[in-house]
C-alpha cells in the first residue's frame, strides 16, 4: 500500500464482530414470530435441513434458502420485509450489540475512515441494521426478487461469505471508484472464514476470535481485540 493513500476505509463484519449472537437464524425466528406463527411448527425441518449440511449433503446456500423458504414462505412483500427489519433492528441493537463495536465505529469515524459492514446477512434486513448504526454502505447477501419487488428465497448471487465476500469488496470498491492502490482498508471479522478478506487489507483486526483465527492472527501478526 503507497504512503499517499487517499481513502481511508473501516469494513467491519456484522455477526458475532459488531454483534453478540448471529442475526440469520434470530431474524427468522423473530420475523415468523411476528407474522406468521404457524411456520415455527416447522423448526424441526429446519434441524434437519441443518443436519443435512452438517453432513455436506447441502451447501450453506442451500440451507440458508431453505431456512428461508421454510420460515418466512416463498415470497415476502418490501412492505412486509421492511417493517419486520425495522423492528428486529431496532430489538437486536438495543440488546446485541458489542460496546466495543460501538466505540471502535466512533474512533474511526472521528478519524475520518469511511464505514463498510460487509456480511453474509441478506440485505432486506441487514439494512436496517447498518441504519441503526448509522452506517449507509453495505455490502451483503442479496435475495432474489420477482417482478413486484417481493423476496423470495433463492440467492441473487454469490452469499457473501469467505472468498466471495473478498470479491464482493473489491467490486463494490471498483463501483465506487476507488483504486486498491489508493485505499487503505482497516478489517474488523470474528471468524477464519474471513481469511481471504484479512489477506487483502491493510490492517486486519480479529475482533474476539474463536481459537482457529486467533491462531492464524498470532502466524500473521494480526491484531486482536476484545469489544465484548
Amino acid at each position: 500500500m503507497s504512503a499517499a493513500a487517499s481513502v481511508r476505509l473501516a469494513i467491519y463484519d456484522l455477526d458475532r464482530t459488531i454483534t453478540a449472537l448471529p442475526t440469520w437464524t434470530p431474524f427468522l425466528l423473530f420475523a415468523a414470530w411476528r407474522s406468521t406463527r404457524w411456520r415455527l411448527a416447522l423448526l424441526p425441518a429446519v434441524g434437519v435441513a441443518a443436519l443435512l449440511r452438517a453432513l455436506g449433503v447441502i451447501d450453506r446456500d442451500r440451507l440458508k434458502e431453505t431456512m428461508h423458504r421454510l420460515l418466512l414462505g416463498p415470497s415476502l412483500s418490501p412492505r412486509d420485509a421492511e417493517a419486520l427489519a425495522d423492528a428486529f433492528a431496532g430489538w437486536l441493537v438495543a440488546r446485541y450489540v458489542r460496546p466495543g463495536a460501538l466505540a471502535q465505529l466512533a474512533a474511526d469515524r472521528a478519524a475520518g475512515r469511511r464505514v463498510v459492514i460487509a456480511t453474509a446477512a441478506h440485505r432486506f434486513y441487514a439494512a436496517a441494521i447498518a441504519r441503526r448504526l448509522g452506517v449507509s454502505d453495505l455490502v451483503a447477501t442479496e435475495a432474489r426478487r420477482d417482478a413486484g419487488g417481493n423476496i423470495l428465497p433463492r440467492l441473487a448471487g454469490p452469499n457473501c461469505y469467505g472468498p466471495a465476500k473478498q470479491a464482493m469488496l473489491a467490486g463494490w470498491l471498483d463501483r465506487n471508484g476507488f483504486e486498491r492502490q489508493t485505499t487503505h482498508i482497516r478489517f474488523y471479522s470474528d471468524h477464519v472464514t474471513d481469511a481471504a478478506t484479512f489477506d487483502w487489507v491493510d490492517e486486519a483486526v480479529a475482533v474476539d476470535p474463536h481459537p482457529p483465527l486467533r491462531a492464524l492472527a498470532y502466524t500473521r501478526g494480526w491484531q486482536i481485540a476484545d469489544w465484548r
